[in-house]
C-alpha cells in the first residue's frame, strides 16, 4: 500500500523498543500517528497486536498510561508469550473519539485494518502476517467490531471494558449524533458482526472490571454471545473504567494471544 509520507524518529533517540510514526493517511486524507513496539528479538515473522485507545486518547496513551510496552517485554523475557510487536495507532483524531468506524469525518475502518498493518510491515520486514487486536473502552468497541467484521485477517480478538455498541460513544464525546452522520445499525453493534460471521470468528476474550459503568453492557453482550452458541471467554474483574485496570489486564490480552500462536502452533 502506498503512502504519500512516512516520518519516523530517529533510532539515536529511541528508547524501550519504541518507534514514533506520523504518516499521511489515505483512507483519512490527513496525517496520522503511530506509536510501534518491537521487542529486542532476532525473531521473524513477529505476529503483530494491534492496540487501540478510547475516547479522549492519541497514539501514546497506552505507552505512557499503561506501559504497554514494559508489559509486552516482561512477559516476552518471562517467555510467557512468545516475541511480538505492539501497533497503536492513534484512532485519527476526529472529535472526542471517531469509535473507529466509516463516517462522515473519514474511513477509520479502513485506516485501522489496512493502512495500519501495512505500514508497520514497511517500516520493519520482521513483521508476519499473524494479526491480532484489542482495545480499552471505544478502542474495545473497534477491537469487538473490527476482528469480528474482518475475521479472516485476525487470529485472536480481545477487549477490555468495551464499548459494546455505538449508542454508548454519545455518552461519552461532545459531537451530537449527526456530526457522525448516518450510521447503519448493523454498523454500530459489535454483536452484529460476531454473530453474522460466527463460522469463521478467531478466538476471542473479553473482560469488564466489576465497578466499570459499562459492567452492565459487557454482560449483556457475554449473555447474548451465550445464547447464540458463539463461543469466547468473558471475564470480570475488581476495578473500574481506568487506567491502573488497563495497566493490569493488557497481560490477558497478551497472554491469550500466546495461546492462540500455541493453538495454531502445536
Amino acid at each position: 500500500m502506498p503512502f504519500r509520507t512516512i516520518d519516523i524518529s530517529d533510532p539515536r533517540f529511541e528508547h524501550d523498543g519504541l518507534r514514533q510514526v506520523t504518516f499521511k493517511s489515505p483512507s483519512l486524507k490527513a496525517r496520522a500517528d503511530l506509536t510501534v513496539f518491537i521487542p529486542q528479538s532476532t525473531a521473524k515473522n513477529l505476529p503483530l497486536v494491534l492496540l487501540l485507545h478510547g475516547v479522549y486518547g492519541s497514539h501514546w496513551a497506552w505507552t505512557q498510561k499503561a506501559g504497554a510496552h514494559h508489559t509486552a517485554a516482561r512477559l516476552i523475557a518471562e517467555k510467557i508469550i512468545p516475541p511480538m510487536a505492539l501497533a497503536m495507532p492513534s484512532d485519527g483524531l476526529w472529535g472526542d473519539g471517531s469509535a473507529y468506524l466509516r463516517h462522515r469525518g473519514g474511513d477509520f475502518e479502513r485506516y485501522i485494518v489496512d493502512e495500519i498493518p501495512a505500514l508497520v510491515r514497511q517500516i520493519e520486514p520482521r513483521i508476519g502476517n499473524t494479526l491480532f487486536i484489542t482495545g480499552l473502552s471505544m478502542g474495545g468497541f473497534g477491537a469487538l467490531r473490527l476482528g469480528a467484521k474482518h475475521a479472516n485477517i485476525f487470529s485472536g480478538i480481545s477487549a477490555h471494558s468495551a464499548i459494546t455498541h455505538f449508542s454508548q460513544m454519545l455518552r461519552l464525546v461532545e459531537e451530537p449524533p449527526e456530526a457522525f452522520g448516518s450510521i447503519d445499525e448493523d454498523e454500530a453493534s459489535a454483536l452484529h458482526w460476531l454473530d453474522k460471521n460466527r463460522s469463521v470468528l478467531p478466538p476471542i476474550r473479553f473482560d469488564c472490571g466489576t465497578s466499570d459503568n459499562l459492567l452492565p453492557e459487557n454482560r449483556k453482550l457475554h449473555t447474548d454471545l451465550q445464547a447464540r452458541k458463539i463461543e469466547h471467554i468473558y471475564q470480570e474483574f475488581p476495578g473500574g473504567h481506568e487506567w491502573s485496570y488497563w495497566e493490569t489486564h493488557l497481560a490477558d490480552s497478551l497472554r491469550f494471544f500466546g495461546g492462540c500462536l500455541n493453538r495454531s502452533n502445536p
